[in-house]
Protein backbone atom coordinates (compact mmCIF):
# COMPACT_ATOMS: atom_id res chain seq x y z
CA UNK A 1 0.00 0.00 0.00
CA UNK A 2 2.80 2.24 0.82
CA UNK A 3 4.83 1.65 -2.04
CA UNK A 4 2.13 1.94 -4.19
CA UNK A 5 1.26 5.61 -2.69
CA UNK A 6 4.47 6.24 -3.43
CA UNK A 7 4.80 5.55 -6.48
CA UNK A 8 1.60 7.36 -7.68
CA UNK A 9 2.87 10.61 -5.51
CA UNK A 10 6.03 10.42 -7.83
CA UNK A 11 4.24 10.40 -11.04
CA UNK A 12 1.79 13.08 -9.72
CA UNK A 13 4.70 15.09 -8.97
CA UNK A 14 5.69 14.99 -11.77
CA UNK A 15 2.96 15.90 -13.49
CA UNK A 16 2.46 18.89 -10.99
CA UNK A 17 5.95 20.47 -12.48
CA UNK A 18 4.21 20.22 -16.06
CA UNK A 19 1.10 22.29 -15.41
CA UNK A 20 2.07 24.35 -12.56
CA UNK A 21 3.34 27.39 -15.09
CA UNK A 22 -0.27 27.04 -17.17
CA UNK A 23 -1.69 27.10 -14.00
CA UNK A 24 0.08 29.91 -13.04
CA UNK A 25 -0.18 31.97 -16.47
CA UNK A 26 -4.62 31.51 -16.54
CA UNK A 27 -4.63 33.50 -13.08
CA UNK A 28 -4.30 37.19 -12.20
CA UNK A 29 -1.71 36.72 -9.35
CA UNK A 30 -0.74 40.48 -9.42
CA UNK A 31 -3.82 41.09 -7.04
CA UNK A 32 -4.50 39.34 -3.54
CA UNK A 33 -7.84 37.78 -2.41
CA UNK A 34 -10.16 39.47 -0.44
CA UNK A 35 -9.71 37.69 2.93
CA UNK A 36 -11.27 37.88 6.37
CA UNK A 37 -10.96 36.65 10.05
CA UNK A 38 -12.18 34.03 11.84
CA UNK A 39 -13.39 35.99 14.84
CA UNK A 40 -11.80 33.42 17.54
CA UNK A 41 -8.43 34.11 16.82
CA UNK A 42 -7.69 36.88 14.39
CA UNK A 43 -6.41 34.58 11.45
CA UNK A 44 -7.38 35.17 8.12
CA UNK A 45 -8.63 33.36 4.98
CA UNK A 46 -9.57 33.83 1.77
CA UNK A 47 -12.81 34.19 0.82
CA UNK A 48 -13.07 31.32 -2.01
CA UNK A 49 -12.27 27.99 -0.55
CA UNK A 50 -12.93 24.58 -2.35
CA UNK A 51 -15.03 21.80 -1.36
CA UNK A 52 -14.23 17.96 -2.48
CA UNK A 53 -17.99 16.32 -2.19
CA UNK A 54 -18.24 14.90 -5.72
CA UNK A 55 -15.28 16.54 -7.39
CA UNK A 56 -12.30 14.29 -5.21
CA UNK A 57 -14.32 11.12 -5.76
CA UNK A 58 -12.59 10.06 -8.15
CA UNK A 59 -10.39 6.33 -9.34
CA UNK A 60 -6.50 6.21 -8.19
CA UNK A 61 -5.20 6.31 -12.02
CA UNK A 62 -3.05 9.27 -12.80
CA UNK A 63 -5.83 10.28 -15.75
CA UNK A 64 -8.71 10.36 -13.14
CA UNK A 65 -6.66 12.02 -11.57
CA UNK A 66 -4.86 14.84 -13.83
CA UNK A 67 -7.21 17.56 -13.80
CA UNK A 68 -7.60 17.64 -10.02
CA UNK A 69 -4.39 18.54 -10.38
CA UNK A 70 -4.28 21.07 -11.93
CA UNK A 71 -7.15 22.38 -9.97
CA UNK A 72 -5.28 22.70 -6.92
CA UNK A 73 -2.83 24.21 -8.74
CA UNK A 74 -5.21 26.60 -9.83
CA UNK A 75 -6.78 26.90 -6.44
CA UNK A 76 -3.07 27.65 -4.67
CA UNK A 77 -1.72 30.06 -7.30
CA UNK A 78 -4.98 32.12 -7.12
CA UNK A 79 -4.74 32.49 -3.49
CA UNK A 80 -6.97 30.01 -2.17
CA UNK A 81 -6.17 28.03 1.11
CA UNK A 82 -9.47 26.59 2.73
CA UNK A 83 -10.21 22.66 1.54
CA UNK A 84 -13.52 20.71 3.33
CA UNK A 85 -13.65 16.95 2.80
CA UNK A 86 -15.24 14.43 4.20
CA UNK A 87 -14.53 10.54 5.41
CA UNK A 88 -17.94 10.17 3.71
CA UNK A 89 -17.37 11.85 0.53
CA UNK A 90 -15.97 8.29 -0.85
CA UNK A 91 -12.32 8.08 -1.38
CA UNK A 92 -12.18 12.14 -1.41
CA UNK A 93 -10.07 12.11 1.44
CA UNK A 94 -7.71 9.62 -0.08
CA UNK A 95 -6.96 11.14 -3.70
CA UNK A 96 -6.65 14.99 -1.63
CA UNK A 97 -3.87 13.46 0.56
CA UNK A 98 -2.21 12.32 -2.66
CA UNK A 99 -2.51 15.46 -4.46
CA UNK A 100 -1.45 17.30 -1.54
CA UNK A 101 1.47 15.38 -0.73
CA UNK A 102 2.48 15.53 -4.83
CA UNK A 103 2.58 18.84 -5.34
CA UNK A 104 4.11 20.27 -1.72
CA UNK A 105 0.35 21.92 -0.87
CA UNK A 106 0.26 21.32 2.46
CA UNK A 107 2.18 24.34 3.98
CA UNK A 108 -0.55 26.33 1.78
CA UNK A 109 -3.31 24.54 3.25
CA UNK A 110 -6.47 24.78 5.81
CA UNK A 111 -7.35 21.76 5.95
CA UNK A 112 -10.87 20.66 7.23
CA UNK A 113 -12.58 17.42 7.29
CA UNK A 114 -15.26 15.90 9.55
CA UNK A 115 -16.81 13.36 12.17
CA UNK A 116 -19.54 11.78 11.22
CA UNK A 117 -20.58 8.16 13.16
CA UNK A 118 -22.03 7.60 16.38
CA UNK A 119 -20.24 7.20 19.66
CA UNK A 120 -16.96 8.31 21.00
CA UNK A 121 -14.47 5.72 19.97
CA UNK A 122 -16.12 5.27 16.87
CA UNK A 123 -15.06 9.10 15.91
CA UNK A 124 -11.95 9.26 17.12
CA UNK A 125 -11.33 6.15 14.94
CA UNK A 126 -12.74 8.11 12.35
CA UNK A 127 -10.51 11.16 12.56
CA UNK A 128 -7.26 9.02 12.77
CA UNK A 129 -8.45 7.02 9.63
CA UNK A 130 -8.51 10.31 8.10
CA UNK A 131 -5.35 11.85 9.11
CA UNK A 132 -4.04 8.53 7.46
CA UNK A 133 -5.72 9.29 4.25
CA UNK A 134 -4.92 13.04 4.35
CA UNK A 135 -1.43 11.92 4.97
CA UNK A 136 -0.98 14.20 8.04
CA UNK A 137 -0.77 14.55 11.87
CA UNK A 138 -3.43 17.26 12.76
CA UNK A 139 -5.84 19.28 10.50
CA UNK A 140 -6.69 23.11 11.33
CA UNK A 141 -10.66 22.78 11.50
CA UNK A 142 -12.82 19.76 12.29
CA UNK A 143 -16.29 19.59 12.15
CA UNK A 144 -19.66 17.69 13.46
CA UNK A 145 -20.73 16.25 10.11
CA UNK A 146 -24.76 17.08 9.96
CA UNK A 147 -24.98 17.23 13.58
CA UNK A 148 -24.99 13.24 14.02
CA UNK A 149 -24.41 12.35 17.34
CA UNK A 150 -23.10 15.93 18.26
CA UNK A 151 -22.77 15.96 22.06
CA UNK A 152 -20.53 12.80 21.86
CA UNK A 153 -19.12 14.06 19.06
CA UNK A 154 -18.33 17.80 20.12
CA UNK A 155 -17.06 16.56 23.39
CA UNK A 156 -14.72 14.61 21.57
CA UNK A 157 -13.27 17.19 18.98
CA UNK A 158 -12.77 19.97 21.87
CA UNK A 159 -10.19 16.56 23.34
CA UNK A 160 -8.76 16.63 20.35
CA UNK A 161 -7.92 20.59 19.99
CA UNK A 162 -6.96 20.56 23.35
CA UNK A 163 -4.31 17.92 22.40
CA UNK A 164 -3.29 20.12 19.30
CA UNK A 165 -4.52 17.64 16.79
CA UNK A 166 -6.84 20.24 15.33
CA UNK A 167 -6.68 23.98 15.47
CA UNK A 168 -10.84 24.68 15.04
CA UNK A 169 -13.80 22.67 15.65
CA UNK A 170 -16.85 23.11 13.82
CA UNK A 171 -20.34 22.23 13.38
CA UNK A 172 -22.29 21.65 10.12
CA UNK A 173 -25.42 21.01 8.04
CA UNK A 174 -27.11 21.60 4.75
CA UNK A 175 -30.48 21.68 4.71
CA UNK A 176 -32.93 24.98 5.70
CA UNK A 177 -34.80 22.33 8.26
CA UNK A 178 -31.74 21.98 10.22
CA UNK A 179 -31.51 25.86 10.36
CA UNK A 180 -33.41 26.13 14.13
CA UNK A 181 -31.88 23.09 15.69
CA UNK A 182 -28.78 24.46 14.51
CA UNK A 183 -29.05 27.78 16.16
CA UNK A 184 -29.74 26.79 19.21
CA UNK A 185 -26.38 24.23 19.46
CA UNK A 186 -24.52 27.54 18.25
CA UNK A 187 -26.01 29.61 20.47
CA UNK A 188 -25.25 27.25 22.85
CA UNK A 189 -21.74 25.70 22.24
CA UNK A 190 -20.00 28.82 20.61
CA UNK A 191 -17.93 26.62 17.80
CA UNK A 192 -15.29 28.14 16.57
CA UNK A 193 -16.81 27.82 12.71
CA UNK A 194 -20.12 27.09 11.51
CA UNK A 195 -20.77 25.10 8.11
CA UNK A 196 -24.42 25.80 6.98
CA UNK A 197 -26.44 25.99 2.89
CA UNK A 198 -26.43 29.77 1.74
CA UNK A 199 -27.39 30.68 -1.76
CA UNK A 200 -29.98 33.48 -3.80
CA UNK A 201 -32.45 31.34 -3.38
CA UNK A 202 -31.83 29.78 0.14
CA UNK A 203 -31.77 32.29 1.84
CA UNK A 204 -33.24 31.02 5.80
CA UNK A 205 -30.09 30.83 7.20
CA UNK A 206 -30.76 35.20 6.93
CA UNK A 207 -33.07 34.83 9.36
CA UNK A 208 -31.51 34.04 12.74
CA UNK A 209 -28.02 31.64 12.00
CA UNK A 210 -26.06 34.15 9.86
CA UNK A 211 -26.54 37.20 12.63
CA UNK A 212 -25.91 35.14 15.06
CA UNK A 213 -22.94 33.92 14.27
CA UNK A 214 -21.98 37.30 13.76
CA UNK A 215 -22.90 38.36 17.16
CA UNK A 216 -21.12 35.36 18.80
CA UNK A 217 -18.51 35.66 16.78
CA UNK A 218 -18.52 32.29 14.68
CA UNK A 219 -16.89 32.20 11.86
CA UNK A 220 -19.78 30.61 8.73
CA UNK A 221 -18.27 28.71 5.85
CA UNK A 222 -21.35 28.42 3.01
CA UNK A 223 -22.01 25.43 1.04
CA UNK A 224 -24.50 24.82 -1.75
CA UNK A 225 -24.21 28.40 -3.38
CA UNK A 226 -24.93 26.52 -6.72
CA UNK A 227 -27.60 24.58 -5.59
CA UNK A 228 -25.99 21.39 -6.69
CA UNK A 229 -25.75 23.54 -10.21
CA UNK A 230 -29.60 23.99 -10.00
CA UNK A 231 -29.02 27.54 -10.36
CA UNK A 232 -26.91 27.33 -13.86
CA UNK A 233 -29.48 25.16 -15.26
CA UNK A 234 -32.24 28.24 -14.43
CA UNK A 235 -30.15 31.02 -15.84
CA UNK A 236 -29.49 29.14 -19.18
CA UNK A 237 -29.81 31.84 -22.02
CA UNK A 238 -29.72 34.69 -19.42
CA UNK A 239 -27.08 37.18 -18.59
CA UNK A 240 -25.74 38.42 -15.69
CA UNK A 241 -27.45 41.38 -14.80
CA UNK A 242 -25.88 44.21 -15.75
CA UNK A 243 -25.82 45.98 -11.96
CA UNK A 244 -23.32 43.03 -11.01
CA UNK A 245 -21.02 43.90 -13.97
CA UNK A 246 -20.33 46.85 -11.82
CA UNK A 247 -18.65 44.84 -9.60
CA UNK A 248 -16.38 42.95 -12.10
CA UNK A 249 -18.82 39.73 -12.28
CA UNK A 250 -18.81 38.66 -15.70
CA UNK A 251 -20.15 35.00 -15.22
CA UNK A 252 -23.51 33.10 -13.02
CA UNK A 253 -20.47 31.49 -10.90
CA UNK A 254 -18.95 34.64 -9.80
CA UNK A 255 -22.41 36.04 -9.50
CA UNK A 256 -23.65 33.33 -7.00
CA UNK A 257 -20.69 32.99 -5.03
CA UNK A 258 -20.13 36.82 -5.12
CA UNK A 259 -24.03 36.72 -3.78
CA UNK A 260 -23.43 34.51 -0.20
CA UNK A 261 -20.06 36.46 0.28
CA UNK A 262 -22.19 39.75 0.33
CA UNK A 263 -23.42 38.95 3.93
CA UNK A 264 -20.84 40.04 6.81
CA UNK A 265 -21.47 37.00 8.72
CA UNK A 266 -20.18 34.83 6.01
CA UNK A 267 -15.92 33.87 5.94
CA UNK A 268 -15.52 31.62 2.90
CA UNK A 269 -17.70 30.18 0.55
CA UNK A 270 -16.48 26.31 -0.68
CA UNK A 271 -17.28 25.87 -3.96
CA UNK A 272 -16.84 22.06 -5.42
CA UNK A 273 -15.60 21.61 -9.11
CA UNK A 274 -13.67 19.01 -10.69
CA UNK A 275 -12.99 21.01 -13.47
CA UNK A 276 -9.33 23.91 -13.99
CA UNK A 277 -11.39 26.37 -16.21
CA UNK A 278 -14.05 26.45 -13.54
CA UNK A 279 -11.89 26.34 -9.91
CA UNK A 280 -10.49 29.44 -12.07
CA UNK A 281 -13.95 31.29 -12.40
CA UNK A 282 -14.90 30.23 -9.02
CA UNK A 283 -11.75 32.08 -7.40
CA UNK A 284 -12.44 35.56 -9.78
CA UNK A 285 -15.44 35.97 -7.41
CA UNK A 286 -13.00 36.69 -4.59
CA UNK A 287 -11.15 39.65 -6.22
CA UNK A 288 -13.53 42.90 -6.73
CA UNK A 289 -15.80 44.64 -4.50
CA UNK A 290 -18.68 42.82 -2.82
CA UNK A 291 -22.14 43.44 -3.88
CA UNK A 292 -24.24 46.05 -2.35
CA UNK A 293 -27.69 46.00 -1.43
CA UNK A 294 -29.09 46.93 -4.67
CA UNK A 295 -27.35 44.64 -6.88
CA UNK A 296 -28.06 41.10 -4.17
CA UNK A 297 -31.70 42.66 -5.05
CA UNK A 298 -31.10 42.50 -8.69
CA UNK A 299 -29.83 39.08 -8.75
CA UNK A 300 -32.70 38.25 -6.43
CA UNK A 301 -35.44 39.09 -9.04
CA UNK A 302 -33.67 36.81 -11.18
CA UNK A 303 -35.34 33.53 -9.85
CA UNK A 304 -38.87 35.62 -8.35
Amino acid sequence: MHSRRRFLASTLAASAALIASRALGQLDTDRTMAMRAIPATGEELPVIGMGTSGSFEVGADAAARAPLLEVLQRFFAGGGRLIDTAPSYGPAEDVLGDLLTAGNHYPQTFMATKVSVVGRDAGLAQFQRSLERLQTDKVDLLQVHNLRDWKTQLALLRELKAEGKTRYIGLTHYLDSAHDELADIVQAEKPDFLQINYSVVSRNVERRLLPLAQDLGVAVLINRAFEDGRLFREVTGTPVPEPLRETGVTTWAQAFLKFALSHPAVTTVIPATGKPDRQSDNLKAGFGPDLDEAQRRALIAVFA
